[in-house]
């Protein structure tokens, strides 16, 4: 059993920033997909990003060139910088554990999940 806890997220301005963490339970987390979702509300949850176990990276068109993952295996953690935040980006955001395959933008892919933070851009 994977345990994904994320912090870091809240409110902020539109064009602000945050930075959001999820740490992992698991001293394997360093041969796991890691991806980002969120969720806005009454929508459905949606792709956000991946970061394969080889370091490749995967982004929706509506973040790309704002927002960055990474990961650190040394603390079991997977990062994700967001800048030049947009009301459209408020939801709740997920991190998910993928432990088999690369990459996947469906979230039905995913095995584990965090319980999700809340990011609020206010315009």
């Amino acid at each position: 059993q994977v345990q994904l806890v994320e912090s870091g997220g809240g409110l902020v301005q539109a064009g602000g920033s945050l930075r959001l963490s999820c740490a992992a339970s698991e001293r394997t987390f360093s041969k796991y997909t890691m991806g980002w979702f969120r969720q806005a509300p009454g929508k459905e949850r949606t792709f956000v990003t991946f970061i394969n176990r080889n370091g490749g990276t995967y982004y929706a068109d509506s973040v790309k060139g704002r927002f960055t993952i990474s990961r650190d295996n040394a603390k079991n953690t997977v990062y994700l910088q967001m800048n030049s935040l947009k009301p459209e980006d408020t939801a709740i955001y997920y991190c998910a554990a993928r432990l088999t395959g690369y990459g996947s933008t469906s979230y039905r892919e995913y095995d584990y999940w965090g319980q999700g933070t809340q990011v609020t851009v206010s315009s």
